[in-house]
């Protein structure tokens, strides 16, 4: 069965309530491919989740950009994965780079995380990806192994997984991965996803690219056997984006 083209956009830390109705609006009359083709989740900071998820159209949906490890508590700051399925919040990012390096969340933290949402019904966007120190010296696919080890050690079922190849040196750069370095990649982690969970879940997992994706590059990066959408950062803000979930029509008539 072909892999449903996934479409997410990480606004990140950004937007009034007036961008945000504006964002939403252009999502809204934007003209794209059926559900049926590509699935499409946005993910607003915490504070605009409410607006967006009773005003962005039933097609799209919508997701958190992170949650806390384990149940609530005195955790000042953090929302629990409960939480964000008290509110019907069907997604969350995990793993994003920022995270990671800025905030310091380990592999074995973010597997964690990964393997709590999931099992309070979340369905998670797990982000995986390589410095540009280590891609200079060859070890990208030793640290996306690692990062992906960490999840698999900790997750029986990948049902409710899409993982995101998002190349550090990549993001809010300007810089993209080739076609074929994300094709690379993403030919690498399916290949690893088949020796060590199951050929099942490697032919039928969702593996997509994050990292100054645009309007400009996306049918190119689309059109790559093993890349089943994008993460956008900074595009997803912005009109080109209806243009990204566009380049789901490469895989429909490939």
């Amino acid at each position: 069965m072909a892999r449903k083209f996934f479409v997410g956009g990480n606004w990140k830390c950004n937007g009034t309530t007036e961008e945000v109705k504006k964002i939403v609006s252009t999502l809204n009359e934007g003209q794209v491919p059926s559900s049926d083709v590509v699935e499409v989740v946005v993910s607003p900071p915490s504070v605009f989740l409410a607006l967006v998820k009773s005003s962005l159209k039933p097609d799209f949906h919508v997701a958190a950009q992170n949650c806390w490890v384990k149940k609530g508590g005195a955790f000042t700051g953090e929302i629990s994965a409960e939480m964000l399925v008290d509110f019907s919040i069907p997604w969350v990012i995990l793993g994003h780079s920022e995270r990671r390096l800025i905030l310091g969340e380990s592999n074995e933290f973010v597997g964690d995380k990964v393997a709590y949402a999931l099992s309070k019904g979340l369905k998670v966007i797990a982000c995986v990806g390589e410095t540009l120190e280590q891609r200079e010296a060859g070890s990208t696919l030793d640290v996306v192994a690692a990062q992906n080890k960490a999840i698999a050690e900790r997750v029986k079922d990948w049902t409710d997984v899409v993982l995101a190849y998002e190349p550090v040196w990549a993001i809010g750069t300007g810089k993209v991965a080739s076609p074929a370095q994300a094709q690379e990649v993403h030919f690498e982690l399916r290949k690893w996803l088949q020796a060590n969970i199951s050929p099942e879940v490697a032919s039928t997992i969702r593996i997509i690219y994050g990292g100054s994706v645009s309007g400009a590059n996306c049918k190119e990066l689309a059109a790559q056997p093993d890349v089943d959408g994008f993460l956008v950062g900074g595009a997803s803000l912005k009109p080109e984006f209806i243009d990204i979930i566009k380049s789901a029509e490469i895989k429909k008539s490939g």
